[in-house]
């Protein structure tokens, strides 16, 4: 989880209108769809990307705060696109799902997600998370067993071992809350109450019989190198990969790091699905 860190490109969110023009200009035919829940008066926008012949779907969670525009660089990777049909979502308070009105609960969030896949019929899901997208994951394989496979890049997973970071402060004074972007606003929401979040469902972590992947870097100064040690512990089926000498940013600013590992990864699960 990021809050009010050097990264503040990953508050961008791009418009319907700028992603298409995106995509269009890499020759990559994308689709732009919202999934409504009316109970809870929601949009979640989602962007796919469904070129390939398989009925392998890979389902991208960002951290805070972002947006589905972090996973640019696996949208318009030609070889993931062959592999699997690919969507990227935009959580809630995020991007342009219900912007700046968050859910703070993690298994709350996770049964949206569940219900999307339903919705959009998805079968032999991995689900990848980064960060905060990391349990959001983990969740959705307790949830839903069309999770075939778990990816967690740098999750902030362990109630334990949530660093403190002061700058969260400034979006729960009400002096000053209204002063912060609204995207930093809505992570500060989830970064107060994390630890209660992960405590409340860590006891579910042994449901997860699929496998997972764990990549983390070994000198990130925003979730703590320690929650490779927890989920070593709690996790059933897991491998952990260690990325030496890199931070908290590996999942978007290092690709060329973690799509082989993606790679591997998706060719074990297919292969032992089909």
């Amino acid at each position: 989880m990021i809050l009010l860190s050097s990264c503040t490109v990953l508050q961008w969110r791009a418009s319907d209108q700028e992603i298409y023009e995106r995509f269009e200009n890499e020759n990559i035919d994308t689709e732009i769809s919202y999934f409504e829940i009316d109970s809870l008066d929601l949009k979640i926008r989602v962007q796919h990307i469904k070129q390939s012949d398989s009925n392998s779907n890979i389902v991208f969670f960002h951290g805070s705060p972002s947006s589905l525009s972090a996973w640019n660089r696996y949208l318009t990777d030609s070889l993931l696109i062959s592999k699997a049909n690919l969507h990227a979502v935009d959580r809630p308070g995020y991007g342009y799902s219900n912007f700046g009105n968050e859910i703070t609960s993690i298994d709350k969030q996770a049964q949206i997600m569940s219900a999307l896949l339903d919705k959009y019929e998805l079968e032999n899901v991995i689900a990848i998370g980064s960060s905060y997208g990391g349990p959001l994951a983990a969740r959705l394989a307790v949830l839903n067993t069309k999770v075939k496979g778990v990816v967690m890049i740098s999750p902030a997973i362990d109630p334990t071992n949530e660093k403190k970071i002061w700058q969260s402060k400034f979006t729960q004074w009400w002096i000053t809350r209204w002063l912060v972007p609204t995207g930093y606003r809505v992570a500060g929401d989830e970064k107060t109450v994390h630890a209660q979040e992960l405590a409340r469902i860590e006891d579910d972590w042994d449901k997860v019989i699929v496998p997972v992947l764990h990549i983390h870097g070994d000198i990130d100064d925003i979730v703590p190198y320690e929650n490779v040690y927890y989920t070593k512990k709690v996790f059933p089926n897991i491998k952990n990969i260690t990325t030496p000498d890199t931070g908290h940013e590996i999942a978007w600013g290092r690709p060329d790091l973690i799509k082989p590992m993606l790679l591997d990864f998706m060719a074990h699960i297919f292969l032992n699905i089909q």
